[in-house]
């Protein structure tokens, strides 16, 4: 993995198989909401979109505060030390948009969203 590359070639290959996906934000109240890995697009330059339907707690405290958390994960992927899972914690600060060439893209994919999540990833660490 490049030094400059903050999602690894692991965290792609987890991107692959299906997991539970939570964004922990913290503005107004804390709040958890989950998605799944299927529906996470890593960016060439390393952002994270995320199809939002509904995600609107996370919205009011992204707006408030948009520092958040992403943990995802999978079975399926061996981890340290050839563990049979693996995982990951994201730092990153979060903005909604719903208009452009991304938000089309992603509109496209998946049809039941009405805002794109966007990650801008800070740290990703394996977990296990």
């Amino acid at each position: 993995m490049s030094e400059n590359k903050k999602l690894s070639d692991k965290f792609h290959e987890v991107l692959k198989h299906e997991g539970v996906v939570s964004v922990v934000s913290w503005g107004v109240e804390p709040h958890v909401a989950n998605t799944w890995n299927s529906y996470l697009v890593a960016t060439a330059d390393e952002r994270i979109l995320i199809p939002a339907y509904g995600f609107r707690k996370t919205e009011t405290n992204v707006n408030a505060n948009n520092h958040v958390k992403v943990a995802l994960g999978a079975k399926g992927v061996l981890g340290y030390k050839d563990y049979p899972g693996t995982g990951f914690v994201i730092d990153g600060t979060a903005r909604y948009f719903t208009s452009g060439e991304e938000y089309e893209m992603m509109k496209e994919k998946f049809s039941f969203l009405t805002r794109v999540l966007e990650i801008t990833v800070e740290n990703a660490k394996q977990t296990i």
